[in-house]
């Protein structure tokens, strides 16, 4: 059975690893991210490799462009029933530094973000009797310096996750969400500049201490959500993975 998802953020590094990798499961993928015309790569990839794929741009924190995007896609894949929040920015500064809008942008992206496709999506997934919602948390969500708005959102993700486990339970829609550890990305690569440092040697400095040696990789995170996203993940909901080479997150 061919089902649709909606992966946010899907231009590059996770978001578009995970939209190729539920693509490579069999399902139709919108690709969604601000700006439609950088999803083409994303989509061409999974065009080329016989899938079906769509470029959509949408800002998530905007309720009348999220719901416009989630008619679309319903128009032109088909109704949505997989959705995955990855959509995502840093503005990273300590406290004493940070300001307003870092503070904003950061939540209302995430979170705001989130809430408005889960919303847009979950009618689908209702009517469906099915569905899947993964949201991209992180480790961050534990604390990190320099980090305020970031961690606060991503431990958010995590709260929202298990409530909509538990209010879309009933109607065979899951929740889970996957907390990546420290994953060689454009996002990442940005840390490193601002912090001054060599991106080769950022990655290196992060992979001496992650317990298996190396740094992740977008797919390492694909691969999770592809497992949540199956439906060998039936009776998976209101779960947290973390998905960062060790145990200690």
């Amino acid at each position: 059975m061919t089902r649709t998802a909606i992966v946010t953020g899907a231009a590059r590094g996770i978001g578009a690893a995970t939209a190729r990798r539920l693509a490579a499961d069999g399902n139709a993928v919108a690709v969604l991210d601000l700006d439609e015309a950088q999803c083409a790569e994303t989509v061409d990839a999974i065009v080329a490799a016989g899938g079906r794929a769509l470029a959509v741009g949408a800002n998530v924190a905007d309720a009348t462009a999220v719901t416009d995007a989630a008619a679309r896609v319903e128009a032109e894949l088909g109704a949505p029933t997989i959705l995955v929040n990855n959509a995502g920015i840093i503005r990273d500064n300590l406290l004493f530094k940070m300001t307003e809008d870092d503070w904003d942008a950061v939540l209302s992206v995430h979170l705001r973000g989130a809430f408005l496709m889960s919303r847009a999506v979950q009618a689908h997934q209702v009517k469906a009797g099915w569905g899947r919602v993964v949201n991209l948390s992180s480790t961050s969500a534990l604390g990190n310096r320099g980090q305020a708005n970031y961690a606060a959102a991503k431990a958010g993700m995590q709260g929202f996750t298990k409530t909509l486990a538990l209010e879309l339970g009933r109607y065979g829609v899951t929740a889970n969400a996957v907390a990546p550890g420290f994953i060689v990305t454009d996002m990442t690569r940005s840390t490193a500049e601002r912090m001054g440092v060599g991106f080769d040697d950022f990655i290196a400095a992060a992979a001496a201490e992650v317990p298996v040696q190396r740094a992740g990789t977008p797919d390492d995170i694909a691969g999770a959500v592809s497992f949540f996203c199956s439906d060998d993940a039936g009776f998976v909901s209101g779960q947290v993975l973390y998905v960062a080479g060790g145990p200690r997150a």
